[in-house]
């Protein structure tokens, strides 16, 4: 267990609590896969800030989907938590919800960081009787009201990233500044570094294109020929780029065809990798070409601009990677902010519009000029 300080030495958070108990136990509640952790980094920063004596546990999903990275994994060594309790999602088994309470009644947390994505009202409702009777008397975070709704910014046209919505709700801990790229760091540990530096090989120290094609979701998949066909303009435009291609192991296939015209430097990094370490090897890319995904989200938290084809799954704006430098392609029908998994009556229009000029262009304005040769 973690000691709590002298006051004197306590965040104003814990400062504002410390006459009615000391806050040595923070349980955070996240569920989701890489791209659901990543954003919500800003907040996994504050809460550190606001606990910093505390010992900080995150109850999570193991895993949801074969892609999916466990929130754990994205999150490592990198000492914004100090472990993990598991969460069935979706379960209604009596002996499971019992073994769940349990676990957080031993672990008896002074104060419970509410960090879920939008749900339903009677749902917000399920979980605070839910912690209430595990022992849970003190929540951030929770919504008070029936809807925490995105805003739309109407100058733009955007609505609200996620990372801000997140932030806004737990408001009362302090500003998460998730405008500030410092607070989207992974805190990569020396031995991920090396580990990327590893899997590069001889292409370590070269200029580097990273792209990552595969998607666990049908509505966000843009096509593996269109993903050829770009990436065969970019060799032909930027010959001295090796390529690293990204992913899960599930998407191995579906890189290997993506990159079959790219005839060069190239490596399929596909399922050799912890998503932090696939984070490391980003690190060493100008450009992520891809999908909204978790990789995408990856490669933002570490200050790589991003080109996507974007889907309409969901509202402009809310699921853009971190940061602005990045070019993101996004066609707005009827149908936007659909929330479809798999989309079959519109045929995927927001993702089949979007065409390969559309994309090469976007990155010949994140890579710059053209070699002189090539003008």
């Amino acid at each position: 267990m973690i000691t709590i300080g002298c006051p004197c030495n306590a965040s104003p958070w814990e400062s504002r609590l410390s006459s009615e108990s000391p806050i040595r136990k923070v349980l955070i509640y996240r569920l989701g896969s890489m791209g659901d952790t990543v954003v919500a980094l800003p907040c996994f920063h504050l809460i550190a800030r606001s606990f910093p004596h505390a010992e900080r546990v995150l109850l999570t999903n193991f895993p949801i989907h074969s892609k999916a990275a466990a929130t754990a994994a994205v999150l490592g060594d990198s000492g914004l938590i100090h472990g993990t309790m598991r969460y069935m999602v979706g379960t209604r088994r009596i002996g499971e919800l019992l073994r769940l309470t349990r676990e957080i009644r031993r672990f008896r947390p002074d104060v419970l960081v509410y960090l879920m994505p939008m749900r339903p009202w009677r749902n917000v409702l399920r979980d605070r009787i839910f912690f209430w009777n595990s022992g849970v008397l003190r929540i951030v975070g929770l919504p008070r009201e029936k809807k925490l709704e995105y805003r739309l910014d109407a100058a733009s046209g955007t609505y609200e990233p996620e990372a801000e919505r997140l932030a806004r709700a737990i408001a009362e801990l302090g500003d998460a500044h998730a405008e500030d790229l410092a607070n989207w760091d992974l805190r990569l540990t020396d031995t991920e570094r090396q580990a990327a530096v590893a899997a590069l090989g001889g292409l370590f120290g070269r200029r580097l294109i990273a792209c990552g094609p595969g998607t666990k979701m049908q509505a966000k998949d843009w096509g593996q020929d269109k993903w050829r066909e770009l990436l065969a303009r970019l060799r032909v435009k930027y010959p001295k780029h090796g390529l690293i291609l990204v992913g899960a192991q599930e998407d191995y296939v579906v890189n290997e065809y993506s990159a079959e015209k790219w005839i060069g430097s190239k490596m399929n990094l596909c399922g050799r990798l912890t998503p932090r370490e696939t984070a490391a090897v980003l690190e060493h890319a100008e450009v992520f070409l891809g999908p909204d995904s978790g990789p995408m989200h990856l490669a933002a938290s570490v200050g790589v601009p991003c080109v996507i084809a974007f889907s309409a799954h969901g509202l402009p704006g809310v699921w853009y990677p971190a940061g602005r430098k990045h070019q993101i392609i996004y066609h707005q029908p009827e149908c936007f902010g659909c929330g479809l998994e798999t989309c079959i009556v519109m045929e995927k229009k927001c993702m089949t519009s979007v065409t390969v000029d559309e994309m090469e262009q976007a990155a010949d304005r994140v890579l710059g000029p053209l070699p002189q040769v090539l003008k």
